[in-house]
């Protein structure tokens, strides 16, 4: 980007409260990336203003971010999407299940920790495809008006064997770099003393945006503390609901 096109378009000042100035932000991000990129004419601006809230509405960042995305999805995902086919041994490991919305209508998806094994077959890249279909999963169940989905990583019974500093990465990265402001909260439940370890290295990849999203939940609070934002109906019966689990794959 051009240094005085970045402070023409950097010039614009939100305040974090007036929608017609973050609109404006929008608009004059949308002029740049349609310059630098004519297929996201095609992007609607609620896309885009995930990405500038992503970078604090620093047009410019949120611009680059933007781009980088668009790169992304035309190399990693030429289709469109991310089939079955694609990531077989990770949805063999049967780990990830998906049902209810909690109170402001937020889809949710629940991790089982010590289902998850580093995948020797596929590598990286095909966690990195699994999260892909997983977040597109989340994303196709918001209601109307919603954009953001909630996570309940279980981590009883987790080990050594389970711990996966690349995998983590990786899917963090996916998260964080590609689906910005999607999270709306992490719960972190049933954590053992072993995994705080591994926590310490994945915690300064995370940034602040996503930190501020994620609650480590006291087992003895498990329950209540899921209760605040989720209503019994909607709530997985391993946590006291009644709706049961479904694989990802089949929701």
């Amino acid at each position: 980007m051009r240094k005085q096109e970045a402070a023409e378009i950097s010039s614009i000042k939100y305040d974090g409260k007036n929608d017609k100035v973050e609109q404006s932000k929008v608009d004059a991000m949308r002029k740049f990336v349609e310059k630098h990129d004519p297929s996201t004419k095609d992007v609607d601006n609620l896309t885009l203003r995930r990405f500038l809230r992503a970078r604090d509405h620093d047009i410019e960042k949120a611009s680059t971010m933007f781009l980088k995305y668009q790169e992304w999805k035309r190399s990693f995902i030429p289709n469109g999407h991310i089939s079955i086919n694609e990531i077989q041994n990770e949805i063999s490991q049967k780990k990830q299940f998906i049902q209810g919305f909690d109170k402001q209508g937020r889809p949710i998806t629940v991790l089982i920790g010590c289902k998850h094994f580093q995948n020797k077959k596929g590598g990286v890249d095909e966690l990195k495809r699994f999260a892909v279909f997983a977040l597109e999963k989340l994303c196709s169940r918001m209601p109307t008006g919603e954009e953001k989905f909630v996570v309940i990583a279980d981590l009883k019974g987790w080990g050594y064997s389970n711990c996966d500093i690349r995998g983590m990465l990786g899917a963090l990265s996916i998260l964080q770099d590609y689906y910005p402001e999607r999270l709306g909260k992490l719960y972190i439940v049933h954590v053992p003393y072993v995994f705080m370890k591994a926590w310490k290295i994945v915690y300064p990849f995370i940034d602040n945006n996503t930190k501020k999203k994620i609650v480590f939940v006291e087992n003895k609070q498990l329950k209540a503390t899921l209760l605040e934002d989720i209503e019994e109906s909607q709530l997985p019966q391993t946590y006291g609901g009644k709706l049961p689990l479904i694989p990802i794959q089949e929701s």
